[in-house]
Formats: structure tokens, C-alpha cells, sequence
């Protein structure tokens, strides 16, 4: 759920010097500008990077928890605590809060997330006082009004039947997670569903907001026009008497791996469309091969050439797009091929999906795709690290995983590095075989349900339950 106060008002774009790719063997890559940490007596950690070309302050501030520590049966609860920080803060309501962001051209947006929530924004340099008083009123003031949380709750319910009912894309990975991680917490959507959004009281959302927001949780990195050390001062004297959150952030176990040869389908009797997701349980944010795993992804199924979109969609028709994701977390996410087709169709492109998989495990990538690869990811890479939102908000994933700035600044030297043995060996340890694939299908249950018995055991359930897992 995700929520902006008010849009920017012109076109300042921030640019990162990088020198143009030009070849594989000798990569250009990202150098991330130098910046300070300082943690404070009760935990929070500043990152602050001055870069003075543009009069503009750009932030992001993580609190640690976010969907992953939502009490058992209050899914969606994250969510509608994050929208509501912007629903009135301090001494401003919600409409008074709203104003004051737009008067002066910034921005604030707010998102709950898997493993956090994220408040993220921008304004021009000169109101950088206000800037870090909205944020600090809106995550240790929030007002959290019962009026506002009836009609966010509301407008989530709404969204997650809208979605059902209109673009069941939005879900098919939603429904995907739910049935491959089950009782894990990676398998709760969100947004959360419709029937633990009904039973969501207001008395939820202010103990979620007492347990999971304190300043042992914040982490707020802040790229712009500032001097480090007066925006140091500044924000200590918001934050550093912040009280610790009332639980401790949660502990997140390693999932295992679905048992393959399944399938799950959410039967939506008017579609005349069949979405699937072909996957299981991948890797983590800190796997050693990160780089080979981004080429060997674009590859396959990252890019518009790529094999699954050229097969499925340019050569065959099926299709008007697919693609391959890697999910990644503190913890394994998910591996998987994404795609929809005609009722007719499904199994043809379930099929052409699952040869496409065998080719990539037989013959992995050569030499020339390789390097065609490398010069895409390589030329694609820094412009992640543009603006000072970018590097904010890039900055900030960093830290919050706890990852060297060598993933940044060596990651074009690595991706170049890639040989065809590593791109096998990725192949062969990330992408599930044949046996150990679940099927997720949504789709109309008469037109396909016998057809897609051939890929495993079928449990099913109607779209319309309010719920995405039985």
C-alpha cells in the first residue's frame, strides 16, 4: 500500500558521473560519492551524503518489521499503519499535513514492505528544517485517527476485490508466495486480504504502531545540499531521544523449499485469460553470486530479448509479455517464470515455458549471449544511482541488509567476471528442476482445470474468497 503526498513540481534531474560501458573486459561502473554514519545513543543509524550540485534533500527512512512482524491473522495490518502515518501528524491533520508538503513542492511517500516500512521524499534545500519535522512528526506523532483508519481500511478491502475482479496480474505472485511459503511470514501479502482486513480493529493498528516503531528501528539516509555535521545535530535533537519499540524487531526464519510437482489454481470463472507462475524458493540478498545470478536472470527471461519474452511473446504469440524474477530477501525469495495467455493456450505456453527452462539447464549461456548480457546489465546499472532519491533510496537498502558499498562500486568489474562455468553453476543451483516446480494458475477453472492436472496435484480455490490461501 503506498500512498504520495504531493508531486514535485518541475524536472531537476541529479546525475551521477559514470564513464560510458565500453566492453565487457573493461566495465564502467558506479562509485558511490563518500558519505558519514553516525549512530545514535539509542540505536538509530544516520547515513548522510552531501552533494551540492542541485539545491535538493532527498531521504529514506527504514524501520525494520514491516510485513514479517504483523501478529498471526492480522495481515494487512503494516499496511494500513504505514498509509495512516501521513493521515494527520503533530499538529497537523490529515489535510493540514498534505498542504503543508504541497506549498512547497516536495514529496513523502509511505509504503509498508516485507521487512519494513518506508518513508521515502524530497524538498528543495532551503526547507530542510521542515522537511525533517514533517518526518519526525509522522514517525513519532502520527495521529493515527479512528475516522481516517475506517476509510483506509476500507479503500484496501476495495483495492484488493478491484484487483481480483480487473488486473489479476497484480495478484498472480501474492497467491504464489501464500502457497509456496505457507505459515511463513514471506507468505503474507502486503496489502493484506479481505478477510484479515475485515477483522482488523483500530486497537490493532495503535499496538502495531507501539511495538514496531521506536528508534532502535530507524535507519534514515539522507542524500542532498546539507552540511553533514549541522544535519547531524538537527536530526539528534528529532531523534535521538526516540524511546526503543515496545517488541523486538522480529526474527525471520529460512524457508524451505516447497514440494514441487504442485499446483494451485484460482479458478475466476469469466477469465478468458490464464495467468501462471512457474517457480519455488530461491536465494537471499547475501548470496555470493549475485552478480552471475542478475546476468544469468536477464537472460533468460529480464530483458525483452531474452528467451522466455522472445519465445513466448516475439516468436510464438502467445503471449504479450513474460519474464523470469528473482525475489530476494534477508531470507530466500523466490525464483520463478511469469506469464499469461488465452485459455486455450495455457498449456502450449506452460509447455514452451518448462522447454525453455530444460534448454537453459542443458546448454546454460555462450560466450557471445554472455557478453551481450554484461554490456546490458553494465550500461543499465547506473542509471539506479541518477538523483539523489536514487542513491537515497539505494544507499538505504545497502544498510538496512548490511551490505558492503563493494555491491555497489565493484558490481560492473564482477558482472564482466562472469564466466560461462559460473553462469552454469547459477543455473544449476538457483532455477528448480522440473520435479520440484509449483504451478500457480489463475484462470477459469472449467476452460483449464483438467489440462493443467498433467503438472501436479491440483488444489484449488475460488478468486473470490476472501483470502488467498485456504
Amino acid at each position: 500500500m503506498k500512498s504520495v503526498l504531493s508531486w514535485c513540481a518541475g524536472a531537476l534531474g541529479l546525475c551521477l558521473s559514470a564513464a560510458p560501458v565500453v566492453a565487457a573486459t573493461q566495465p564502467a561502473g558506479v562509485t558511490l560519492p563518500a558519505y558519514r554514519e553516525v549512530r545514535l545513543a539509542n540505536e538509530a543509524l544516520l547515513v548522510l551524503m552531501e552533494r551540492r550540485d542541485v539545491p535538493l534533500v532527498a531521504f529514506n527512512a527504514s524501520l525494520r518489521g514491516g510485513v514479517t512482524a504483523e501478529p498471526a491473522g492480522l495481515n494487512g495490518v503494516a499496511a494500513v499503519t504505514a498509509e495512516l502515518l501521513e493521515k494527520g501528524a503533530g499538529g497537523r491533520d490529515a489535510r493540514q499535513f498534505a498542504e503543508t508538503v504541497a506549498a512547497v513542492g516536495g514529496v513523502m511517500t509511505v509504503a509498508a514492505d516485507i521487512e519494513k516500512t518506508e518513508v521515502s521524499g524530497e524538498f528543495m534545500s532551503r526547507d530542510i528544517d521542515l522537511m525533517i519535522e514533517l518526518l519526525s512528526d509522522m514517525l513519532r506523532a502520527p495521529r493515527l485517527d479512528k475516522a481516517e483508519f475506517e476509510k483506509v481500511r476500507t479503500r484496501a478491502i476495495q483495492s484488493v476485490t478491484a484487483a481480483k475482479d480487473s488486473d489479476p496480474r497484480q495478484l498472480i505472485s501474492t497467491y504464489a508466495s501464500a502457497f509456496v511459503y505457507r505459515d511463513h511470514p514471506y507468505g503474507r501479502a502486503v496489502t493484506g486480504s479481505e478477510s484479515t482486513l475485515e477483522r482488523l480493529t483500530h486497537d490493532d493498528v495503535l499496538a502495531y504502531y507501539a511495538d514496531n516503531f521506536g528508534g532502535d528501528r530507524l535507519q534514515l539516509t539522507m542524500v542532498g545540499d546539507f552540511d553533514a555535521d549541522a544535519i547531524a545535530n538537527r536530526l539528534e535533537k528529532r531523534f535521538g531521544d526516540w524511546e526503543p519499540a515496545k517488541a523486538p524487531a522480529p526474527t525471520i526464519p529460512k524457508p524451505s523449499a516447497a514440494r514441487g510437482e504442485r499446483v494451485y489454481l484460482i479458478d475466476k470463472p469469466d477469465a478468458t485469460q490464464s495467468y501462471f507462475w512457474i517457480g519455488n524458493i530461491g536465494v537471499s540478498r547475501s548470496d555470493p553470486d549475485k552478480a552471475a545470478i542478475d546476468l544469468v536472470n536477464t537472460l533468460f527471461g529480464g530483458r525483452f530479448t531474452s528467451m522466455l519474452n522472445t519465445a513466448l511473446r516475439v516468436e510464438s504469440g502467445l503471449t504479450y509479455g513474460a519474464r523470469s524474477t528473482i525475489t530476494r530477501y534477508a531470507e530466500p525469495g523466490t525464483v520463478a517464470i511469469v506469464s499469461y495467455t488465452a485459455n486455450e493456450s495455457t498449456t502450449e505456453a506452460i509447455d514452451m515455458a518448462l522447454a525453455l527452462l530444460d534448454r537453459l539447464e542443458r546448454d546454460g549461456f555462450d560466450a557471445t549471449t554472455l557478453e551481450s548480457g554484461k554490456t546490458y546489465r553494465q550500461g543499465l546499472f547506473p542509471l539506479g544511482f541518477e538523483t539523489n532519491s536514487q542513491l537515497a533510496a539505494q544507499v538505504g537498502q545497502l544498510k538496512f541488509y548490511r551490505e558492503p558499498d563493494a555491491e555497489v562500486n565493484e558490481y560492473a568489474t564482477r558482472i564482466g567476471a562472469v564466466s560461462e562455468k559460473d553462469a552454469r553453476d547459477v543455473i544449476g543451483r538457483v532455477y528448480p528442476r522440473r520435479k520440484d516446480l509449483v504451478f500457480v494458475v489463475i484462470g477459469s477453472g472449467d476452460a483449464i482445470r483438467e489440462d493443467i492436472e498433467r503438472y501436479g496435484k491440483v488444489t484449488e480455490i475460488p478468486i473470490s474468497a476472501p483470502r488467498f490461501i485456504e
